[in-house]
Order: C-alpha cells, then sequence, then structure tokens
C-alpha cells in the first residue's frame, strides 16, 4: 500500500492504495469522481483522460506508483459544473456533442488541454490532438465534435460570447424541427450522469462482485465442472453453476416463423451440456471484490471435450458438420422471395445480364462501454436487473422462463447506456446478474472488461450473397436473382427475422418487376449474431448496390443516371410488393446531382501518379418498425402542479431518447401551452413504463411517437372544456375525471408471408450516398476525403439529434467498408485490433441534406432515422474505390492488402 496526497480539482484529497491501481480506479472509486469513465480499459480510447501535472493522460493505464505526492490533477469535475458550465460545456451541447455521452467527459478534459496549449486551433489541430491522444467516439462521427472545440475556443479568446451558444426558444414556443438540447445534455458535459458502472460504485456495501468462468474454445462438451478449489478463495460468498438456475437455463429467442426448425431454446443461461461460441459462460464467482472474484474464477476446473469448430456457414454446411444443437440442422430457416414473373425467362430475353458474389462480415459493436448491469431483490421480493438493455419488456419475457421467475416478479430497468448500436436487443448479462442474485439473495454487480464485450456479445451476422440483374437495352431494370447464407453464429434468436430482411432489402430502391431468390440461416460455433444499426440492410444493400454500377458500368451508363431511370416512382413497389409511401428518390438523386458533379471534377483534378481519386455513389432504404402490425403504449399523466407526465419505454442507445419523447410531447401538447421544462419524462422502467417495444428498426420515432400523440390527445381530451378551454388539475379531481391515459397505436402493416410479400412497415427511409475517395497505389490505402448524403426521413423531430445520427452512421458504415472486422477472436479483442475507426479515419468534411417529406403515419410527419445512415454508405465507398484505380472489392473489409492485390492483379 501507498499513501499519496493529491491536489485534485483544487482541493487536497489524501488516499490510500494499492501501487499497482490504475489512477483512474483510484479517482472514481476513492474519490467518488465518476466523470472519469473506463471504456477499453488499456489507452485506447481516452474516456478515462484526465490532466496531472500539466499533461494530458489516459488515467486507466497509469499506475499509482507513477503518480508523485503532491501531483496536481484536473478532472471533468473541475472544468465546469452543471450550475456554472465552461464554454467547452456549452459549446459541446450547442452542436450535440453528447449523444450517449461516455466519452464526453474525457473530450472534455481532452479539449481543455488543447486549448491551453494551444489557443487558436485550427480544426486539422483539432483532429491531429483527439488522433494522437486516443480519444475515441462511437457516436458522432467527430464532426461536430470538432465545431463545438472551434466554437469554444473563439469565446475563450474573447471573440464571442458564451451566451451565443445558448439556445433560445422561438417565439412561437415550439421546439419541433429546432436544436433544442436533449434534457441529459448538461449532465453528460459536466460527467454528473451515472452509466452502470458508476450505480455500481453506489451500491450497498454488500454487494457482491462478479466474475465470469468463460469457455476459451468454440465448440466442446461439457464432461464436468469442479468449483471445490474457487469456494475457498478469499472472500467467495458462491460459485453459481446450471445446476443453481430453478428455471429452464435458457434464453428463448422467441421463434418469429413456424418453419423455424429450432424451437428458440438453444442459448444457456449458464453452460451445462456443452460450450457452443468462444466466451460462453459456464460459471459464475460470486465474491466480496473484483479482485478477488477475478482470483476465484481462475480455479474452477472445467473439463471438456472438443468438437469441431464451425467459423463460418460454409464450414457448418458441409456434408460432414455435426449438428451444433443435437436435433435441429445447421441450416435452420429458409426465406423465398418470389415477385412478379418467373426470372428465367426474363435473363434468357435480356440485353444485360450481370452476376457476381459479396461478403459484408461479422462488424463489431465497439461502444466504448463495455457491458454492464446490477440486480437486487427489493422488498416486495421482486427481482430488479439494471442493465444497457434496449428492449426491458422483450428480455423480461426471454429470460424469466430460465431463470424460474414469474413474469410479475421480475422487473427491468434500463441504466443510462455508453452506446449499444443494436447489439443490446439481445439480452447479454441480464440473465447472468439475475441467476447470480437469486442464487445468493445479495445484490450483485458485473461489468464485463472491453475484451469480453468484443468475445461475449453478439456481432452483426455475416451474409454471402449471390445476386444476378438483368436489364433492357436502355438500363430499365427487369429482374433480379438472390441467394443469400447468413452466419448468425450458435444462437437462433431474432436469426429468422434477420433472414427475411434479404428478401426485404437486396435491391431495395429499385423498381424490379421480377425477383426470385433464397436466403438461408445457418448455426456456427463464432459469435452469436445480434441486431446492428442496418439489420439486415448493410449486407443486402451492399451487393445490390455494387452490382448495380457494375451493371451500369457494364452498359456503359453513369451510375447516378442508371439510378435515377430505376428508383421507386408511382407505380413501382418494393422487393416486397408493397407500394412506397412517398417517392422522393429522384428528388434525392437530383439534389445530390451537383455535388456530384463537382466531386468527379475534383477528383480528376486531383488525382496524381501515386494517389489516385475517385467517386462513389450507393442507395439506401430502410422500413421502421418491426414487421407488420407493430404496437407501443405510452401513459400521460397530469401532475398536481399543471405539468404533464410522460412514461414509456423508449430506449435509449444514446441515440436521444429523451429528446424524442420531449419534442414529439411537446408538439402534441402545444395546445397546453406547456414549456419544455413543464413536461416530465419517466423512462425505461418495467415497473412504472407501459410497454414502447424495443428500441430496433428506427421504429422509436414512428411507433412510440405515435403513442405518445395518441397518449397526449386522449389526456387532453379529459381536459377539454365545453368552451375548448382546459381544466385544471384540480377541477379534474374534483369533477372525478381521470388524470392519467393510456395511449396506443398499432402500425396499419403486414408481415410478409413465404415469398418475402407484404406490406411489412408504414414508413421507410431513404438516402443517397456519395464518397470522394484517395487510393495510394504503392500501399493500397484508401482514405475517404469526403461524405455526402441526402436523405429523406421525413419531418425532423430535432436537428441536433438527427444531424448526430447521421454523421455517426457515416462513419461507422465508413469502418465496415475499410477497416472493421471480428473475425480472428484474439487479434480483434481490441479497438485498434478490430478496425476501431478514429477521427483521422473519418473525414472532417461531411455534408448531410435532408428532403422532409412528410409521412402519413409518422407522428407529424416524421419517419426514422438512426438505421438509414448505416444501411449503404459503405457501398458508395467501395465503389470510389473503383472508380480511383479499377479495383472492385466485394468482400469486406477493403484492407490495403486487398486493394494492394487488386492493383498487383
Amino acid at each position: 500500500m501507498i499513501k499519496r496526497v493529491l491536489m485534485v480539482n483544487g482541493i487536497s484529497r489524501q488516499v490510500v492504495c494499492e501501487q499497482d491501481e490504475s489512477l483512474a480506479n483510484v479517482l472514481r472509486q476513492n474519490l467518488g469522481l465518476t466523470s472519469v469513465k473506463i471504456g477499453c480499459g488499456t489507452g485506447q480510447c481516452g474516456s478515462c483522460s484526465v490532466i496531472v501535472d500539466g499533461k494530458l493522460i489516459r488515467s486507466c493505464s497509469m499506475k499509482m506508483r507513477r503518480v508523485g505526492d503532491g501531483a496536481v490533477i484536473l478532472t471533468t469535475e473541475g472544468i465546469g459544473t452543471p450550475g456554472n458550465l465552461h464554454p467547452i460545456q456549452m459549446a459541446w451541447i450547442a452542436h450535440g456533442g453528447a449523444q450517449c455521452g461516455f466519452c464526453t467527459p474525457g473530450f472534455i478534459v481532452s479539449t481543455y488541454a488543447l486549448l491551453l496549449a494551444n489557443p487558436k486551433p485550427t480544426r486539422e489541430d483539432v483532429r491531429d490532438w483527439f488522433q494522437k491522444y486516443s480519444n475515441a467516439c462511437r457516436c458522432t462521427g467527430y464532426k461536430q465534435l470538432v465545431d463545438a472545440v472551434m466554437d469554444a475556443a473563439s469565446v475563450m479568446r474573447g471573440e464571442k460570447s458564451i451566451d451565443t451558444l445558448a439556445f433560445e426558444i422561438p417565439k412561437d414556443g415550439r421546439i419541433w424541427g429546432t436544436k433544442y438540447p436533449r434534457p441529459t445534455a448538461v449532465a453528460k458535459v459536466t460527467g454528473t450522469l451515472d452509466y452502470g458502472a458508476d450505480l455500481g460504485i453506489r451500491m450497498p456495501e454488500d454487494t457482491l462482485k462478479l466474475a465470469l468462468v468463460q469457455a476459451e474454445v468454440s465448440h466442446a462438451k461439457i464432461l464436468s465442472i469442479d468449483t471445490s478449489e474457487a469456494e475457498k478463495m478469499p472472500g467467495v460468498v458462491k460459485v453459481v453453476t446450471h445446476k443453481d438456475i430453478k428455471g429452464k437455463n435458457r434464453i428463448t429467442g422467441l421463434i418469429t416463423f413456424p418453419t423455424n426448425k429450432g424451437d428458440g431454446w438453444d442459448r444457456p443461461i449458464l453452460c451445462d451440456e456443452k460450450v457452443f461460441q468462444y466466451g460462453d459462460a459456464i460459471a459464475i464467482v460470486c465474491a466480496d471484490t473484483e479482485k478477488n472474484a477475478k482470483a476465484a474464477a481462475a480455479k474452477v476446473k472445467v473439463e471438456l471435450e472438443r468438437l469441431p469448430e464451425y467459423m463460418s456457414a460454409p464450414a457448418a454446411m458441409a456434408d460432414d458438420a455435426i449438428e451444433i444443437h443435437p436435433g435441429t440442422p445447421n441450416v435452420y430457416f429458409e426465406q423465398r422471395i418470389a415477385k412478379g414473373g418467373e426470372t428465367a425467362p426474363v435473363f434468357d430475353s435480356a440485353a444485360h445480364v450481370i452476376e457476381d458474389d459479396f461478403y459484408v462480415g461479422r462488424q463489431p459493436h465497439m461502444p466504448i462501454e463495455p457491458d454492464v448491469g446490477f440486480a437486487f431483490l427489493d422488498d416486495e421480493g421482486k427481482l430488479c436487473i439494471h442493465s444497457k438493455s434496449i428492449g426491458l419488456h422483450l428480455h423480461l419475457y426471454m429470460i424469466a422462463p430460465g431463470l424460474g421467475v414469474e413474469p410479475d416478479k421480475l422487473v427491468m430497468v434500463q441504466n443510462p447506456a455508453g452506446g449499444t448500436f443494436g447489439y443490446k436487443f439481445s439480452p447479454t448479462m441480464e440473465a447472468l446478474v439475475g441467476a447470480a442474485c437469486l442464487a445468493t439473495g445479495k445484490p450483485v454487480f458485473l461489468n464485463y472488461t472491453w475484451k469480453q464485450q468484443q468475445q461475449y456479445t453478439g456481432k452483426r451476422s455475416p451474409f454471402f450473397m449471390n445476386v444476378r440483374m438483368a436489364c433492357d437495352k436502355d438500363g430499365k431494370l427487369l429482374g433480379m436473382e438472390t441467394d443469400w447464407t447468413v452466419d448468425h453464429g450458435p444462437y437462433s434468436e431474432f436469426g429468422d427475422l434477420l433472414t427475411l430482411r434479404g428478401a426485404q432489402f437486396i435491391g431495395a430502391g429499385y423498381d424490379i418487376p421480377n425477383i426470385r431468390g433464397i436466403g438461408r440461416t445457418v448455426a456456427t460455433n463464432h459469435a452469436w449474431g445480434s441486431a446492428f444499426r442496418g439489420y439486415g440492410s448493410p449486407q443486402s444493400e451492399f451487393a445490390s448496390e455494387v452490382l448495380v454500377d457494375m451493371l451500369a458500368e457494364k452498359i456503359g451508363m453513369d451510375p447516378l443516371e442508371f439510378r435515377h431511370k430505376n428508383v421507386y416512382r408511382k407505380g413501382s413497389t418494393t422487393p416486397t410488393g408493397q407500394d412506397p409511401e412517398v417517392y422522393s428518390l429522384p428528388e434525392i438523386l437530383d439534389s445530390l446531382r451537383p455535388r456530384y458533379k463537382e466531386a468527379k471534377q475534383r477528383a480528376k483534378a486531383n488525382s496524381t501518379a501515386e494517389i489516385k481519386r475517385g467517386v462513389g455513389i450507393s442507395l439506401g432504404v430502410y422500413g421502421c418498425g418491426l414487421d407488420g402490425p407493430d404496437t407501443a403504449e405510452v401513459d400521460a399523466q397530469l401532475n398536481p402542479d399543471g405539468s404533464v407526465t410522460i412514461l414509456t419505454c423508449w430506449h435509449d442507445h444514446g441515440q436521444g431518447a429523451d429528446m424524442g419523447v420531449l419534442g414529439t410531447a411537446h408538439e402534441a401538447l402545444r395546445p397546453l401551452g406547456l414549456s419544455p421544462d413543464r413536461i416530465k419524462l419517466v423512462l425505461n422502467d418495467t415497473r412504472h413504463c407501459p410497454n414502447g417495444g424495443p428500441a430496433g428498426g428506427s421504429r422509436s420515432q414512428v411507433v412510440v411517437g405515435r403513442g405518445i400523440k395518441a397518449a397526449c390527445e386522449l389526456l387532453m381530451g379529459g381536459m377539454r372544456k365545453a368552451d375548448n378551454t382546459f381544466r385544471t388539475y384540480q377541477e379534474m379531481v374534483d369533477e372525478k375525471i381521470a388524470v392519467r391515459y393510456n395511449g396506443k397505436w398499432s402500425a396499419p402493416a403486414t408481415e410478409c408471408n413465404e415469398n418475402g410479400q407484404g406490406s411489412p412497415f408504414t414508413s421507410y427511409m431513404y438516402g443517397v450516398f456519395m464518397a470522394e475517395m484517395a487510393v495510394e497505389l504503392a500501399t493500397g490505402k484508401a482514405t475517404v476525403e469526403k461524405m455526402t448524403c441526402v436523405a429523406d426521413i421525413g419531418k425532423i423531430n430535432n436537428r441536433l439529434v438527427v444531424d448526430g445520427q447521421m454523421y455517426g452512421g457515416l462513419a461507422q458504415a465508413i469502418g465496415l467498408a475499410l477497416s472493421e472486422d471480428y473475425e480472428d477472436i484474439e487479434k480483434h479483442a481490441t479497438m485498434k485490433g478490430a478496425g476501431f475507426p478514429y477521427i483521422k479515419q473519418i473525414p472532417d468534411d461531411m455534408v448531410v441534406e435532408y428532403v422532409e417529406s412528410p409521412r402519413p403515419e409518422g407522428p407529424f410527419g416524421a419517419s426514422g432515422v438512426g438505421e438509414l445512415p448505416l444501411t449503404c454508405p459503405h457501398a458508395a465507398v467501395i465503389n470510389a474505390i473503383h472508380n480511383a484505380c479499377g479495383v472492385r472489392i466485394k468482400k469486406l473489409p477493403a484492407l490495403p492488402e486487398k486493394i494492394l492485390a487488386g492493383l498487383k492483379g
């Protein structure tokens, strides 16, 4: 142990700790300074950034033995407080810099250090600084962070007033369509918002810390589990195995379609008979400290019999492959598409035909905050689980039978989440903390390392695709044939629904009268497939968008003009045979055309013998909702002081659920004349909130938004007097009129049939993307120099939130195109190993424009937004690489060695 006296945020603080403890842990746990976030834990993300003796450092990787006595330390808490915001924090709010907000305190401190060193930085200076100090953000796309730094610097130099950064409500009082800051913004920029690990510090003293015993192979029979030595280790209260779980010990995958050959009960909470993937949990050690828990976990002995490991769909489909789940074939679901007439005669007579194979791989979500949660038994005997879940009611019913808990005895709550991007559509550690809590009767806490986050949470499911297209001599599309295989890992949850996406979105955006195809879901032993932003469209549309470019090239037609000829117009139908709700794609392409012409001229003028430049475009379409009559419920309650409370589950990945609810409710309640601060939000707690449904498929703004509108209209209906004025709360009580109303909305949609035909979504999102690329011929390195997007997401609720979603999605698409992968379990277990895009990998020059076509079914004309920017920009990147240097990459990511091989080939 060592003692240190530290000057922290201007206050002298004494700490006693182990010399190998990290400064981050001391600041967080000894001093309660939870603005210091621990993400990667290895100095690769910058979320733990603090200033020590004038130098910016990553405190997770600084051991206390290196911290001198009397060291002067500055954290976000010392820069500004909720009541006294610093210009940097104000600028962050003004530009929407805090989305999930987990990385924000680290960026605030880093910016403070930058502006001390360089009070007048250029934009490139800012980008160089964040790159040098590994400040990583997965949400924003970085552009608005640089905007914020530039504005903050201007204020700090005295060139503008801090008041210019504050939002002013328009004179008409309306915040719909404005840049009104999200309600959590102040807490995020000051580091005072508590995420899961922060709440864990504030748990009761007797809270047990958990460590997992995990498989280090990908497929094996379990012969024995010996916990005896572990149970004797210091501080250990219990080692939980499958024998301690009272229920089915399975998480149900809630099979979507009756033709699925599995039963959905294939994922163990704790492995009992087999290991199905690397990282599978076999036991849970419950101890007084995390250190003791991990030491004991290393003592659990698991005897295994190795089985063949099928790490890809082709391997699992081989004739000699054994069934991963005995009794269920590895190919357990098939989805067909049949639209229009048979395609064989179409292809036989077509003027032009093209066909190729494509692959989009196992993209990792890579939130900065690793998975975290806790559980306890409340005074009513209910099991309460707090996590990053983005589907509380869904997860409740997925895990309750496995735990042996009646649904009405289980409460699910979402903590503020440091990004999920979809992986939390699947329950991850919810059942684990639930099992540990029930087995010990104690509150329990579990925080994955970032390596565990990579190795034991779901990933985007790879698609292997073959697509064939035919057109006439003038370039009019006549038909399409498709074959796609989904590698969904070992667990079936949502695999059938994902496979349906291939039928819905290969070729989406184009009027293709005749389509035939088949897709299949395959169980493998690689990471299980979970939802990821775009859910099936980044795979499906990549194939068709690259093939469209290839077909345009074959017939000698400009790619934009080819698309313009074939996109949806009145009389067109989607691949599912549905009439689009709006026909904005021609307008979107017309809007892009002058920018496209300029970009091509720029690429030609700036290409050199060493670096070739090119331009590529692609089209993206996605539906808003869960297929068919998707439903959400919302409560609106009048309070004694005349304010209104909205209660629902609009789950927050970090995308801005708080602002989505507030903006929609404020617009609905405008007849009451309430200011935004008079609308209270109670969100994402199954004890208090009705079921709004999970946050996936860009459904929340449309489906939950319509539920909010319905609830507010019912409330105002109860308040409205005969003279069209409104009753007060007391008048409602006196007249015995209800003050709380339940609004419910179901989408007027139909699920797709066995041939993929139906009207699955009432609202869609449409966009066109343009990438401007530079390719170094000597190395094969490809760099995105500019991204442009023209999008139609209907009427915009909040421009800060929507812009943030667009920039962030474009950045993730660039990562998918060029660097991101989770194929090698060890190599890809770190941020840098998995190809996480830092600020210099993302262009500062990103342009987003909107065509706001009002949606007939959307609340106040809104559609969704979150999925659109990751539908298919990566195809624009790949098309631009080909335009630059002639190399066409069809299997992602487009690593330099792949491009170089193409150049040499």
